[in-house]
């Protein structure tokens, strides 16, 4: 039987790859993003197992009915949390609402997304969800406190989720990814050539990753080829964050 997942953030970057993985190897894929056309496109591309949800998850309220539309075509087996923002700015510079804005996508969101899931997946006794978490929560990374703040509570939900729901069936596991050679980053790194260096000099592996790198990391969380793991963090860094 088909399995089904949804991919939050699925149109591009590492949530694009994750999701072309997931398809490639026959499940059938949900992928939520919140600019039409190119949620269609992505969808377009991936192939016939990918479907577009267009929804901004900054809408919670609206999170429950948009679950619930998508488990009237059968139990949901699987969920990446991998929608996000970022924001670069100094510490002091950072105002309660840019710091709530983050907040509320990035873990809000995820919060209000994994329990609706997780509803489904309870009445099957049976599910995978992977979350998508960062290097800023393995180590300190300057001006991007509120996005540091949001990934490490994904890390701690991810512990807790993992042993509450453990009785059900449902696994919970996270994925850090650390530099990974996407459009955002390529245009970040490429012009500052002192923090280009000071990324490559301090990953043991000595370049960026792939986008494919952390879909596999994902597939592998989400398919039986884990079934006797949860609630464990796996960073996909070329060794970045134990790099010297």
């Amino acid at each position: 039987m088909t399995k089904t997942a949804i991919v939050t953030g699925g149109n591009s970057g590492l949530g694009y790859a994750t999701a072309k993985k997931l398809c490639d190897n026959g499940i059938k894929t949900y992928i939520i993003g919140r600019t039409p056309e190119k949620t269609e496109v992505a969808c377009k591309e991936i192939g016939e197992l990918a479907f577009p949800v267009i929804f901004d998850l900054n809408n919670l309220e609206g999170i429950p009915g948009m679950i619930k539309d998508i488990a009237k075509n059968g139990p949901i087996d699987i969920l990446v949390n991998n929608a996000g923002i970022n924001m670069k700015k100094e510490f002091i510079d950072v105002t309660d609402a840019d710091f709530e804005s983050i907040i509320h996508t990035n873990v809000f969101s995820v919060f209000s997304v994994s329990r609706e899931v997780v509803k489904i997946m309870k009445e099957n006794g049976d599910g995978s969800i992977v979350n998508i978490s960062s290097m800023t929560s393995q180590y300190g990374i300057p001006k991007v406190i509120a996005y540091s703040a949001s990934k490490s509570a994904i890390e701690g939900m991810t512990r807790a989720m993992a042993v509450e729901l453990a009785q059900y069936g449902i696994r919970v596991n996270c994925v850090a990814p650390g530099f990974i050679k996407t459009k955002m980053s390529s245009k970040a790194l490429d012009n500052d050539p002192e923090r280009k260096n000071k990324v490559l000099s301090r990953t043991p592996m000595g370049k960026l990753g792939d986008p494919s790198d952390i879909g596999d990391a994902v597939f592998y969380y989400a398919t039986s080829e884990s079934k006797f793991t949860t609630g464990t963090i796996l960073p996909v860094d070329g060794g970045n964050s134990i790099g010297f």
